[in-house]
């Protein structure tokens, strides 16, 4: 087994996503466990509530400790890894995170909902994530792009090593142009490098786009790159101006 990965949550049907697709197929093959919770199973009030008012007041519902303390206690049983919650506290999502995740061999996850929850919850957390400075439904829309970002790392979940370290961001940089048939679209012409042949051409190529690119949509993601002695001369290079 590659990852283990539980998910407590109320919605457990929204995770049927990652019986599709590269994640689908990795679960298949045993390299990646994917297990759903619903912290509702777990709440010892006749009514199934989960929720209560706040005290103090103020608008909206908090999660109440009991459902989700004694979820995260029953899947702790069969899962020691990191207890992450989905939450607005957290540091936000990025590459480098989704790359020291995924070399662990098991993660749980929680996912919060309202306006969010008790306080005393906090102390059964290891780790809390935030998908960015805006506002959610709720953890699972921030939980499903993490948990995919995480898997597609594992190894032996894409085809092979190169399928992710050419992506955008891998390397702190955007990916660059990418075309395929025809070579000729509506007058649109692919790059006549990439036609070439020529493999160390098309990968200096390739490496300049990246750069142009991160440069021009991503300035705070070029900011802080650090440049090395190829990528200098091929800032400062006129031999791709044409391409």
């Amino acid at each position: 087994m590659g990852m283990k990965i539980d998910i407590l949550t109320l919605f457990p049907d929204m995770f049927k996503i990652f019986d599709q697709s590269i994640i689908g197929k990795a679960q298949e093959k045993s390299i990646i466990e994917v297990n759903t919770f619903n912290i509702r199973d777990y709440t010892l009030n006749k009514h199934k509530k989960v929720d209560d008012y706040p005290y103090g007041g103020g608008a909206g519902m908090v999660m109440a400790p009991q459902p989700i303390v004694d979820c995260i206690r029953t899947v702790k049983k069969n899962n020691k890894g990191k207890v992450i919650f989905l939450g607005p506290r957290g540091k936000t999502f990025n590459q480098n995170m989704a790359r020291e995740l995924s070399e662990e061999s098991e993660l749980i996850f929680l996912c919060g909902h309202y306006e969010g929850i008790d306080e005393r919850v906090y102390s059964y957390i290891d780790m809390e994530i935030s998908l960015g400075d805006f506002v959610l439904t709720g953890g699972e829309m921030a939980c499903i792009p993490i948990v995919d970002s995480i898997c597609r790392m594992v190894p032996g979940v894409l085809s092979s090593s190169e399928s992710y370290t050419e992506e955008s961001f891998y390397n702190g940089v955007l990916e660059y142009p990418q075309y395929t048939r025809p070579e000729d679209f509506e007058g649109k012409r692919v790059p006549e490098i990439l036609t070439s042949g020529h493999h160390e051409n098309i990968r200096k190529w390739r490496r300049l786009q990246s750069l142009k690119l991160t440069k021009d949509r991503r300035p705070d993601l070029f900011a802080k790159l650090e440049f090395s002695k190829e990528d200098r001369k091929l800032l400062n290079s006129d031999k791709f101006k044409d391409y």
